[in-house]
């Protein structure tokens, strides 16, 4: 049996976990920890996409023609995508074996050296072919780690809930996303007023260099933060286990496929709307960038209150019915939204961005949390969950940009296409959601057996 010190909801001497309510201040700590701490892995994760939309391709990618070099820049966001599920496997793997708590510390410090280091990352213009070479590696860190920090931080928050509130205590995760994204849109929204040229050469740097700070208050949080009770409960067998992610593909492959294909559509909606819409509001409609990001920070701050009450909702009516809910309104409002795109009227972009993520993702996000936990048993729980969303993330978010843009390239700039390939996503993923069985009431310390 590990040392650790065992918090005060773990299992008693009849085999029941005693859960604290969610105002416990045991509880709110937690909450604040998964909250505050998935907002910081993501305001670095998302600062490189919103850099990527504006300025890599005209630091990192130099004497190529535009479309091209923004196209080069949103393939190295991809690759920062690809390497999410595998740190999904790597950091689940420890997580299901040795522990939530100690692999959220090491994700946190990962992806805060990275963003750092990209921040003091010379331009091609000094150092050539090296400066994107280092681009990518550092990207390609940033995704193992943040594909380790979404699952631990949904973990500790679900596992120690009451069974009647897991859905919103997950969705705490959730809405760090988001929040990170406002302050990555606020930040780079006050470098943007600079003039252009000293912007592209200092400005857009501080916002990376901000994460040094950020990570400290993060870890501190989360060195106070208690070991998930549910992994606690099955510590002295984790030695004995197989390999988690063999058993995920092995035993668990039709929860991976489906709750992927659900997943996509709310990332699809994310790749879409807050990467490649704003590169194409502001570089060929030729938005304001800085209103543009203050639009961003506000459809950003819309979602975190969508996913607080869809979350909710799920826990009274059940993850399907409610995530549902926003891929059918996906499905219907995918042209429209790239009509208000193509009319380039900032007031539009507005209402398409709110629709897009305040509602539509945020209503299938806000669940996505418990509803991954619930596919899988506590002893594969952490590498499941984390894998469903890393691919989820990856496929979704992690190619539409770059998929788009080739689209509107080959298209000759109408956006039909685009909206088009969005709905079916949505279709996909609503065949997907029904082949999956509802696990609001499943009973998680059973599971542990």
């Amino acid at each position: 049996m590990s040392n650790a010190v065992k918090p005060q909801n773990q299992p008693t001497g009849d085999g029941e976990l005693k859960v604290p309510s969610l105002n416990s201040p045991q509880m709110r700590r937690i909450l604040a920890s998964s909250f505050i701490g998935s907002a910081i892995e993501f305001y670095d994760f998302i600062l490189y996409a919103t850099a990527a939309s504006l300025v890599f391709n005209k630091v990192f990618f130099i004497g190529l023609t535009p479309g091209v070099a923004l196209f080069a820049s949103f393939s190295t966001l991809a690759v920062g995508y690809l390497a999410r599920p595998l740190g999904g496997i790597v950091f689940g793997h420890f997580g299901d074996k040795v522990g939530r708590k100690g692999v959220l510390i090491t994700s946190m410090l990962m992806m805060g050296g990275a963003s750092t280091l990209i921040g003091l990352l010379p331009p091609a213009a000094q150092i050539g072919m090296i400066a994107p070479i280092a681009l990518i590696t550092l990207r390609i860190v940033q995704g193992l780690a943040v594909g380790g920090e979404w699952g631990g931080a949904m973990l500790m928050a679900l596992e120690h809930a009451p069974k009647e509130r897991r859905g919103f205590a997950a969705s705490f995760a959730n809405m760090g996303g988001p929040a990170g994204a406002v302050l990555v849109t606020l930040a780079v929204s006050a470098v943007s007023i600079l003039p252009d040229d000293q912007f592209l050469a200092w400005g857009w740097r501080i916002p990376f260099l901000i994460s040094i700070a950020l990570v400290g208050i993060g870890l501190i949080i989360r060195l106070k933060v208690a070991e998930s009770p549910l992994f606690l409960a099955l510590e002295d067998k984790a030695e004995e286990r197989k390999t988690p992610f063999l058993e995920v593909i092995t035993k668990y492959p039709g929860s991976v496929i489906r709750g992927t294909l659900v997943g996509m559509s709310s990332y699809t909606v994310q790749g879409l709307m807050t990467v490649w819409a704003v590169a194409y509001v502001v570089e060929e409609v030729g938005m304001d960038r800085t209103a543009v990001l203050n639009v961003k920070a506000i459809g950003a701050a819309l979602t975190v209150v969508g996913i607080w009450f869809a979350a909710r909702y799920s826990d009274r009516l059940g993850r399907r019915p409610v995530m549902m809910v926003g891929i059918a309104a996906g499905a219907v409002m995918a042209l429209p939204i790239m009509w208000m795109l193509e009319m380039g009227e900032l007031w539009l972009f507005a209402i398409a961005l709110f629709i897009a993520n305040g509602i539509i993702q945020a209503t299938i996000f806000g669940p996505f949390g418990a509803f991954t936990a619930e596919l899988f048993p506590t002893r594969i729980r952490y590498t499941g969950a984390s894998l469903v969303y890393q691919l989820s993330s990856t496929v979704g978010a992690g190619f539409t940009p770059m998929i788009v843009t080739g689209l509107v390239l080959l298209g000759g700039g109408t956006l039909w296409i685009a909206g088009a390939v969005w709905a079916g996503a949505f279709i996909v993923a609503g065949l997907a959601i029904r082949g999956v069985k509802e696990g609001r009431e499943a009973d998680l310390e059973a599971e542990n057996l």
